[in-house]
């Protein structure tokens, strides 16, 4: 009986031990993670000149990361739920779009011949002094998308913007989208912009991509 016990006794132990292993591996993983997150981020901040904004180009992010919703990367949700979150976080999102953003509306409702529409997002930029509309998707952009913020765009520059201000810009937040098809969907001189977001970190693999990219970049 006492050899049972010691047998139950030493895979305890082993059990202990592997599970503390697991955790200080972990929290090394996400601690080399934010380091080489945080790494690259002042890459990008050394390229842009200490991040002076002097076109629309400037203000997008590729990915935007909001890891502070504590949404996990294969979890189930609306849209609504996002834009739910990123209102609950609006401190913590401010900060990931970037310099100069201040919060006008959520749900921006507009009409015209007895139709309505609602914009996800309001924001303006008093560094570029425009408004900034975000339309938040959760799957992968279609052109119909983009056509929709078209139409957004068109009527804040038309009806919301006053005269001494720059044009609108708007930034579609998906989670995922084929580049050639925005070419071809948007002007080349377009205000439009999509944009992948992802809920978590990057792995180490794609932060050292992005890393040898952007030194890469950086050195040239």
């Amino acid at each position: 009986m006492s050899k049972i016990v010691s047998n139950q006794f030493v895979q305890e132990i082993k059990t202990l031990l592997q599970s503390a292993r697991d955790k200080v591996y972990k929290n090394i993983n996400e601690i080399m993670t934010k380091t080489y997150f945080e790494i690259g981020k002042r890459i990008v901040k050394e390229e842009q000149k200490g991040q002076i904004i002097e076109n629309p180009k400037d203000l997008i992010k590729e990915p935007y990361v909001l890891e502070f919703l504590g949404l996990e990367e294969k979890s189930h949700y609306s849209e609504n739920e996002l834009e739910q979150k990123l209102i609950d976080k609006l401190e913590h999102f401010l900060l990931e779009l970037g310099r100069g953003f201040t919060f006008v509306a959520r749900q921006k409702r507009f009409s015209f011949d007895e139709e309505h529409f609602r914009v996800d997002l309001v924001f303006y930029n008093r560094l570029l002094r425009c408004f900034v509309l975000i339309d938040l998707k959760i799957g992968k952009l279609k052109h119909q998308d983009l056509g929709q913020m078209m139409m957004y765009v068109n009527y804040f520059d038309r009806f919301e913007k006053t005269e001494d201000e720059n044009p609108t810009i708007g930034i579609i937040l998906c989670k995922d989208k084929n580049e050639t098809l925005v070419e071809l969907t948007l002007p080349k001189d377009s205000q439009i912009f999509a944009s992948k977001y992802q809920t978590v970190l990057p792995n180490k693999e794609e932060l050292k991509k992005l890393l040898e990219t952007k030194e890469s970049d950086f050195e040239e």
